[in-house]
């Protein structure tokens, strides 16, 4: 007989070595999304060992046919969630003619996860110019090198590449190549998760029907 490999599910007591149900109830009680959500980032930055910042990016193009990818979280603000890529990618191709997506953060350590939904928009020039001037020289290179989403023949093409924009950019600045931008997702909906017993979790959804409107908020089944 093969053994499965999927470890079983938590126990209630391992829930409740885990958590606090009154620090359950005191989170579930607010009414800011955003601000919630930057205490929850807070709290993954020191629990996860890797990229707290990491998102499944969802996007469609003409063909309405999901796309779904991991991409960092660089900026989280008032006004939305921000990420940068490459214009010419394919999920910039994507959002050129369908400009909405839905991120997905998911916090393994703390059993929590965060659902966004909502418009797209480019940020601006300033500040891509001003995260791209923060990257490691060698990543500002690669921007250059990289031909993202395209077909690349072997390792070598893009080598060869990267030591040609190397040169190119010996000394001196590395500007922000024209097709690297960032976007910025501007939520319309937002629901956190909270890991229960038996699968008997905790959802709160918040949801607001435009950009300038207040946000609404309810639990949800399991």
């Amino acid at each position: 007989m093969v053994k499965s490999v999927i470890p079983p599910s938590p126990s209630a007591d391992d829930y409740a070595k885990a958590h606090d149900a009154n620090a359950d109830e005191a989170i579930f009680g607010r009414d800011d999304p955003m601000g919630l959500f930057v205490e929850w980032l807070a709290e993954a930055r020191r629990t996860e060992p890797n990229d707290p910042n990491a998102m499944a990016l969802a996007t469609s193009g003409a063909d309405g046919l999901p796309d779904c990818r991991m991409v960092l979280l660089k900026n989280v603000d008032p006004a939305g969630f921000v990420f940068y890529s490459n214009a010419e990618s394919a999920k910039g191709l994507q959002l050129a003619v369908n400009a909405q997506a839905a991120l997905l953060f998911h916090w393994k350590s703390l059993r929590r996860q965060v659902r966004v939904r909502g418009p797209v928009e480019p940020v601006t020039p300033e500040e891509a110019d001003a995260y791209f001037a923060e990257r490691a020289r060698d990543s500002r290179i690669g921007a250059w090198a990289s031909d993202q989403s395209r077909p690349l023949e072997g390792r070598f093409e893009l080598e060869r590449r990267i030591a040609r924009y190397a040169a190119k950019y010996l000394t001196g600045d590395v500007p922000r190549p024209p097709q690297w931008t960032g976007w910025r997702i501007r939520p319309l909906q937002m629901e956190f998760w909270r890991d229960r017993p038996f699968r008997l979790h905790d959802r709160l959804q918040f949801t607001r029907e435009g950009l300038d409107r207040p946000w609404t908020r309810r639990r949800l089944y399991p």
